[in-house]
């Protein structure tokens, strides 16, 4: 028995010694790589640059929106305030000027809109009635003005304000007096079947023929019209993001601040058009007040006939 347990040991003592001459690699694993390669640190900020792009683009667009929307709610927020206006004082408020402060031009002995003086027009001069200027917002508690007082678009544009200054020719019902629209006492006296005769509304400035003062050109007559001069009484307008103190640089927005008095009292209005179009780019927004929807306030308010 001695003998077989001392032939059983040294083979014990081997295989232990085999167990402990195994290589460590046999069951140690080398730990994966971290981290990004430079090409993938690449693609990500690509991404993350185009995500933020993107989301700049969408917040700009949603902006000019929102300042689109606020525009035209304010022309219509002027155009109700001119209505009030007719109804509590008998006629159409005339338009500011550069320098009054927010308050029409107006010569009460006279009614005419002028203070006896040469007036000031977007940069040019005008002798005579003010057919085109600034919106009174003063004058009509308009609640969105800047520190002078003036009405102003989302954009921080002063509003623009034309009112009718003649009356069509054959319009009244016997003998009339001038000026009919801005004087209460003359719009009662010569009744409500006068009809003005000078704001023109048209659709675009590159036609053939061209536009003149009582027309808008173009073949053929009476396509290029959006509102005739016996319909408008007045116009209430905004020059839009572009439009400084001149307006934009386009042929029809141009076209929108050219007048001199009633020597041109001809509008251009089109939906948007970017600065590549054939006539330059136009954001001009409008809005405006005919000559029926002003009679059947006034009748409806008492005021006439």
């Amino acid at each position: 028995m001695a003998l077989a347990d001392a032939d059983r040991q040294p083979r014990l003592q081997r295989s232990l010694r085999g167990d402990r001459q195994e290589p460590m690699t046999s069951w140690v694993r080398r730990a994966p790589d971290a981290g990004f390669t430079l090409v993938e640190l690449a693609v990500v900020m690509m991404i993350i640059a185009f995500l933020i792009g993107s989301l700049l683009y969408t917040l700009s667009a949603q902006t000019e929106q929102r300042n689109f929307e606020e525009t035209r709610h304010r022309l219509d927020q002027a155009r109700e305030l001119i209505l009030s206006f007719a109804i509590v004082n008998g006629r159409l408020p005339c338009p500011a000027r550069s320098t009054s402060a927010g308050v029409e031009v107006r010569d009460p002995a006279t009614g005419r809109c002028w203070d006896g003086a040469t007036e000031d027009y977007y940069g040019g001069t005008l002798t005579g009635g003010v057919t085109g200027g600034l919106l009174p917002a003063v004058t009509l508690g308009h609640p969105q003005v800047d520190t002078n007082g003036f009405a102003q678009d989302a954009w921080g544009n002063r509003i623009r304000y034309a009112v009718a200054k003649s009356i069509a020719a054959g319009t009244c019902t016997g003998s009339f007096t001038n000026p009919h629209w801005v004087n209460a006492a003359n719009m009662k006296a010569n009744g409500i079947a006068c009809q003005p005769g000078d704001l023109l509304i048209c659709k675009s400035s590159a036609v053939a023929p061209a536009m003149s003062t009582g027309s808008c050109g173009g073949t053929p007559a009476g396509q290029n019209q959006l509102m005739s001069q016996s319909l408008v009484v007045a116009i209430v307008f905004s020059t839009g993001k572009n439009g400084a103190t001149t307006g934009g640089s386009g042929a029809d927005e141009a076209k929108n601040l050219d007048g001199a008095g009633n020597a041109d009292p001809v509008f251009i209005y089109h939906t948007p058009t970017p600065s590549g179009f054939a006539t330059g780019e136009f954001d001009d927004q409008f809005n405006w007040l005919t000559v029926g929807e002003l009679y059947g306030r006034l009748i409806a308010g008492g005021v006439l006939p």
